[in-house]
């Protein structure tokens, strides 16, 4: 057996730089660069293995300065989201508050069912040194380190206490990574003395390795017993998730739809599977849906979910969905069991194919019901987004023409993300980048960069409220430093306005949820703390454009659009209506509150779906 004498880190480089995941007959770099911030945990382990290959964008593993742990990871599944998760990124970070600070990015990655690939370093696997800096000491066991943080919300965890272990941990890694049903975050945490550990490796361990991602078909009987379901229906009803996006299967979904009269209601994750204006479309469903979505979510005798994990938002906390039964169509055995559905366990296009239904179709009145509805929610949003006030409905309104056909909006968390579900006007799946399966604050700037570096033929829009925006902003320095050019829309509302009519509505009367500063009462309702948010932007090296109206903003986006630089774009929004679509979330009010009747009053709808 020829052996190749390599330190761990040198062999983990050069390992994950011949990875390639291979879907249809097309292959590309598994693992497209290394994300990582240095420190003693892994400077002279991965850092010097990347150094000694350069360290640049034409080496097999380009590495890229990042200036948070937890961006990094945000940066890495947004790439890996816009590649249809067959591409991702490693992180690398540090031991202690750089391993720690990848927790919340390694959630949200396996809640998203996102492949990323974390690599934080740990402490001395010899315990010679004794305790070392940022180690923490656990009374209980010594085998117990901060990164034992990452183990929930990694789908596959493992600690390197020696090189040997190295070559099965890198293929169960992989395995995962390249699994669209068990894929999210994984985690191999490396001891700093064990990275620059030396030892002899065999040579096909580092050979061009080629991991098929598979598209899964049902079991043959249980895509009879969903046909016969569905041909028993007269009023069923489409949900479409994110699986559809990532199985390529928009198409079909289509074809499907129209053949068949069924509507369909889109999630966060599936926006935009059909075009906006389709003859079936509905639209968002659920809490953020539209209207027309969820008026025939509650006439429905059937529902089909097709790449769906059913959150609360698009079932309204399980009170959307009438007398129903469910058809699952999922990759993941545990999506496609939810609401005791009938199953089929596979990819979402080859399942579709597999229906023979013959000539039944939707009841007619049921077809021509849905459409009409359609119809006349768009008429309403429509009507929402026009004016010269700058309420958050008009910004999208504008930025939706301004983005066109190439364009992607980036958002996450607040109260945009409900109103882009409801109004925004994608012109396909990737025209629509909202992260709210743990519609985290911070991701926005982050995650667009991981879109622009996996689509960089596409303008990328970062839409950011000022709450989100003050929490994760840096990584516009990352941009400009990599020459990757964003627009970045600050939407400044002084505060947490999403929250604020949440904490109206459990009656916390909107406590600690505006920017004031604390006034001679001693509560927080002095004036308003002067943050000036553009000025911060562009200390961090972005060109900066200012809109106070309607008009100045399609001036500045437009003129953000052709810029070649990352441009941020700052606007101060008003309180402006946005269309109520009265579904309900099951957020707990306390027992003594004057409000706790309305809320046991809404539990009454919640079924258990048995």
């Amino acid at each position: 057996m020829t052996t190749v004498r390599l330190t761990a880190a040198q062999a983990l480089v050069r390992f994950l730089a011949a990875q390639w995941s291979e879907r249809d007959g097309v292959e590309q770099r598994l693992v497209a660069g290394c994300l990582g911030i240095f420190g003693h945990g892994n400077v002279a382990g991965i850092g010097q293995a990347l150094a000694e290959q350069g360290g640049g964008l034409r080496d097999p593993l380009p590495y890229y300065l990042a200036r948070n742990e937890q961006a990094m990871v945000h940066t890495a599944v947004g790439f890996a989201r816009t590649r249809d998760r067959l591409s991702t990124f490693a992180c690398t970070s540090s031991i202690g508050p750089g391993a720690t600070n990848m927790v919340t990015g390694a959630a949200l990655a396996t809640i998203n069912r996102i492949p990323v690939l974390l690599l934080p370093g740990d402490v001395f696997a010899t315990r010679r040194s004794g305790t070392v800096l940022q180690e923490l000491e656990d009374p209980r066991s010594y085998d117990v380190t901060v990164n034992d943080c990452l183990r929930p919300v990694s789908r596959f965890f493992d600690r390197i206490h020696r090189p040997e272990q190295l070559p099965s941990a890198l293929m169960a890694a992989m395995r995962v990574l390249t699994d669209p049903a068990e894929t999210g975050a994984v985690t191999l945490a490396l001891p700093q003395d064990v990275q620059a550990e030396a030892y002899d490796w065999p040579s096909e361990l580092f050979e061009r390795r080629v991991w098929h991602v598979a598209r899964p078909l049902p079991d043959a009987a249980a895509v009879e017993r969903a046909t016969e379901t569905i041909k028993a229906s007269r009023r069923p009803l489409i949900v479409a998730g994110g699986g559809v996006v990532y199985s390529e299967a928009c198409d079909e979904l289509s074809v499907f739809s129209v053949a068949r009269g069924i509507p369909v209601g889109e999630t966060q994750a599936g926006k935009g599977v059909l075009p906006y204006d389709h003859p079936c479309a509905l639209g968002a469903i659920g809490h953020t849906g539209t209207t027309a979505a969820n008026a025939i979510a509650r006439e429905a005798d059937l529902v089909i979910g097709i790449g769906t994990r059913y959150t609360d938002f698009t079932t309204a906390s399980r009170t959307l969905f009438g007398d129903v039964r469910f058809v699952n169509v999922n990759v993941a055995a545990f999506d496609a069991a939810k609401h005791a559905g009938v199953m089929l366990v596979g990819d979402a296009r080859e399942s579709l194919a597999l229906f023979d239904l013959g000539g039944w179709k939707a009841d007619p009145s049921w077809t021509a019901r849905a459409s009409r509805l359609g119809r006349e929610w768009r008429e309403r949003a429509a009507s929402v987004t026009e004016g010269d006030r700058l309420t958050q409905p008009v910004v999208l309104s504008v930025l939706n023409d301004v983005a066109g056909t190439d364009g992607v909006v980036v958002n996450a968390a607040g109260s945009m993300p409900g109103d882009l579900h409801k109004l925004w006007r994608p012109s396909g799946p990737k025209s629509y980048h909202v992260e709210y399966g743990y519609s985290c604050m911070g991701y926005e700037i982050a995650g667009g960069l991981g879109v622009k570096l996996a689509a960089p033929e596409r303008e990328v829009f970062v839409l950011v409220g000022d709450g989100s925006y003050l929490m994760m902003a840096q990584e516009i320095a990352t941009a400009v430093q990599e020459g990757v050019k964003l627009v970045v829309v600050i939407v400044d509302n002084r505060g947490y306005a999403s929250i604020g009519g949440l904490s109206e509505a459990v009656g916390a009367r909107r406590l600690g949820t505006a920017y004031r500063a604390r006034s001679a009462s001693g509560h927080l309702d002095g004036g308003f703390v002067p943050v000036d948010l553009a000025a911060n932007a562009a200390s961090l090296g972005a060109d900066v454009l200012r809109a106070t109206d309607a008009a100045s903003l399609r001036t500045a986006l437009f003129k953000a659009r052709e810029a070649r630089t990352t441009t941020a774009v700052y606007v101060e929004t008003v309180p402006g209506p946005s269309p109520e679509t009265s579904a309900w979330w099951d957020v707990p009010v306390a027992e003594t509150s004057p409000l706790h009747d309305d809320y046991t009053r809404a539990q009454r709808d919640q079924r258990p779906y048995l």
